[in-house]
């Protein structure tokens, strides 16, 4: 059983950053492929970005975040984090991150784990 926590949402003008944070209890952190997702009002929840597991040398990313979010591991510390750059208002939603044993990807089938969610507000 892994029981993911986010944080670091808030409310950030456009052009903004923010770094998420995802803490997952659990002895077998690196053996996980990692995911954040997104769910804005009144839209299904999205794939955002995910990570490889152990070292996370290969990572996905959607496309309307590639080249402003970087989704990062540290497995030190059981945590994963997003770090958006250049936000947008179009990138408010609140933002879940998910923990797998599948293939890296955006598939929902991968992830067995999600954290409750953290809200992200991008103010134009």
């Amino acid at each position: 059983q892994v029981q993911l926590v986010e944080s670091g949402g808030g409310l950030v003008q456009a052009g903004g950053s923010l770094r998420l944070s995802c803490a997952a209890s659990g002895r077998t952190f690196s053996s996980y492929v990692l995911g954040w997702f997104r769910q804005a009002p009144g839209k299904e929840r999205e794939f955002v970005a995910s990570i490889s597991w152990w070292s996370g040398s290969s990572t996905i990313y959607a496309d309307s975040v590639k080249g402003r979010f970087t989704i990062s591991r540290d497995n030190a510390k059981n945590t994963v984090y997003l770090q958006m750059n250049s936000l947008k208002p179009e990138d408010t939603a609140v933002y879940y991150c998910a923990a797998g044993r599948g293939s890296i990807g955006g598939r929902y089938a991968t992830y067995d784990y999600w954290g409750q969610g953290t809200q992200v507000t991008v103010s134009s």
